[in-house]
């Protein structure tokens, strides 16, 4: 589950596994293997990865449900629409 989350965020990031990597300051063998699922990330790289993706660590693991959107290619003032629309449709179904 966590590795499939990690490579599902690096993916929508547009991010290489070289790319997350460098920001992580960890080798490309180390990301390959958090998505093959060889070795799991340390408590303190969890938080790291939490951090840079702007996520939860409970959604890293599994425990808390959502989904991610790349806005990569939006503006601010676009993703703050996107904000919007997303809170008053979670308020409609509720």
């Amino acid at each position: 589950m966590l590795n499939e989350t990690i490579r599902a965020l690096r993916q929508a990031a547009r991010l290489t596994q070289v790319d997350l990597a460098k920001a992580m300051g960890v080798s490309k063998q180390c990301v390959s293997n958090w998505e093959n699922d060889n070795i799991q990330p340390s408590v303190e790289m969890l938080v790291r990865l939490a951090q840079y993706f702007r996520v939860s660590t409970d959604f890293l693991l599994g425990l808390e449900k959502g989904e991610t959107i790349d806005a990569a290619e939006l503006s601010a003032e676009e993703i703050a629409h996107v904000r919007l629309l997303v809170a008053d449709l979670a308020a409609k179904g509720r």
